[in-house]
């Protein structure tokens, strides 16, 4: 957010970084609005439909820290929402992969923001096997989507880029070592390799939140069903 837009924000009387970052620490879940607003405008408007929502990022975290995972890798973080409330939450290395580059300065800067920039840190790359770095566990909210749905409606939909982005995703899952965790929010567009058995599910928040666990070191190449939301 540049100097003139911060200032903007005081003026408002906007809850300060601090203190959203204060009551995330203590468990609580400010609204998605008191986090958004520190976003710049565009992306902020586009928030409610493709960022991660707070209340979300907090089970996640819960979760993952139950299960002892310490670095999560966010596939396509986008302004870095989830990777930094997330943070703020729990415990470990957070890491955003994204491949607009714009979106990662973004996340860079609110990482700097709210504090957590020692441990929820922002890599612009696109997806492929070479730039995923290794983890305990991934997140994923259905980023390939933006292939067919441009929110301006001025992009033509790249379906091939679409199905593309969709496979490396399903063959990093599957070439995960055992005992990998991925967390699916609203899907991905793909199907779970069956070497991964659905460990939780949250059908309360405003898009289904499934938990996976990778329980064979095999695979035989086939997917789980019912997984698709």
């Amino acid at each position: 957010m540049a100097l003139h837009e911060r200032e903007a924000v005081r003026e408002r009387g906007v809850t300060s970084p601090a203190h959203i970052a204060d009551a995330i620490c203590r468990g609580k879940c400010p609204p998605d609005d008191d986090f958004d607003v520190f976003l710049p405008s565009d992306l902020h408007e586009l928030s409610a439909d493709q960022w991660t929502p707070i209340e979300v990022a907090l089970t996640a975290a819960s979760w993952l820290k139950e299960v002892g995972a310490q670095k999560v890798v966010d596939i396509g973080s986008g302004p870095g929402k989830f990777c930094v409330v997330a943070a703020l939450a729990g415990s470990g290395e957070w890491v955003g992969l994204e491949q607009n580059a714009r979106f990662v300065a973004v996340a860079r800067s609110m990482a700097r923001l709210f504090g957590v920039e020692s441990r929820a840190r922002f890599v612009h790359a696109r997806l492929d096997e070479s730039s995923m770095p290794e983890c305990d566990a991934y997140y994923i909210y259905n980023p390939f989507a933006q292939h067919l749905f441009d929110p301006g409606g001025a992009a033509t939909p790249d379906y091939e880029r679409y199905r593309r982005d969709v496979m490396i995703a399903q063959d990093i899952f599957r070439r995960a070592r055992d005992g990998t965790i991925v967390l699916t929010y609203n899907g991905f567009g793909g199907l779970m390799p069956s070497s991964y058995e659905a460990h939780r599910v949250d059908r309360e928040l405003p898009c289904v939140l499934r938990m996976w666990r990778k329980t064979q070191p095999w695979d035989d190449g086939g997917y789980c069903r019912g997984d698709a939301d």
